[in-house]
C-alpha cells in the first residue's frame, strides 16, 4: 500500500507522526512527549479519519 503513518522523533525530542503517500508527506501532526501517544494519534485518525466531514473555509 502507498500510504503509510511514520513516527519520528525531532530535535526537542518529541515525537511526531507523519502521514505519507508514496514518499511525499500529506501532512505531520504536532509534537508528543510518547511515542506512545503518537501511535495513540495514528490509531485515533485510522478509527475517525473515513468518517470525518470536510469544512471549506477558503472563501471561495
Amino acid at each position: 500500500m502507498a500510504y503509510t503513518f511514520e513516527i519520528t522523533k525531532d530535535k526537542a525530542g518529541e515525537y511526531r507522526v507523519a502521514f505519507k503517500y508514496n514518499s511525499e508527506k500529506m501532512f505531520t501532526t504536532e509534537g508528543y512527549s510518547s511515542k506512545a501517544s503518537a501511535k495513540n494519534a495514528i490509531e485515533s485518525m485510522k478509527k475517525n479519519g473515513p468518517g470525518a466531514d470536510v469544512v471549506d473555509n477558503s472563501d471561495g
